[in-house]
């Protein structure tokens, strides 16, 4: 700084030392042409290779994710077996010979319709009559109940199926 090579300034209690430009060649116009022109051309240049980095980072992430020959191979296998199976347990339910015909289904739904109905209906009748025991007993239906012996649905957790 004291030859005047570099130059100094303060900054408070810091000092930075730079390179006096003023001691450098200037540049032509037509250097500083050329320099833009190369910077043009060396930046489109970064963007071509940073487009094709980016391809091949998408196309490495599409074969990492992908199975290999290995991996596609043992599937394919499994797949067959599985298949096979299938087949195979297909083949035992179409050469079973105790199928249900629609018409024997539908006799015993309409013969489980007709029980649950009558069940319901039975259901009713008993719980009617036993409240009309109850309203002259005396003492609780459960003490009641245990004193006649009868079991309820509840006692057993039985419920009434759903209509179908």
């Amino acid at each position: 700084a004291q030859q005047g090579r570099l130059r100094e300034k303060a900054y408070g209690k810091q000092k930075i030392y730079f390179a006096d430009q003023e001691q450098l060649p200037a540049a032509s116009d037509a250097e500083l042409r050329g320099l833009d022109e190369e910077i043009a051309a060396l930046s489109a240049k970064v963007q071509v290779v940073q487009q094709s980095c980016r391809q091949m980072e998408a196309e490495l992430k599409d074969l990492n994710s992908s199975m290999t020959t290995p991996e596609m191979a043992r599937e394919i296998e499994q797949l067959r077996k599985d298949c096979a199976s299938y087949t195979e347990k297909l083949e035992r339910i179409k050469s079973a010979t105790n199928h249900v015909t629609p018409e024997e289904k539908e006799k015993v739904c309409s013969e489980q319709k007709l029980y649950c109905k009558e069940w319901r209906r039975r259901k009713r009748m008993a719980t009617e009559l036993l409240d009309t025991i109850l309203e002259g007993y005396p003492k609780s239906k459960k003490q009641f109940f245990e004193e006649v012996g009868i079991e309820t649905d509840e006692d057993h957790n039985v419920t009434l199926p759903t209509a179908v």
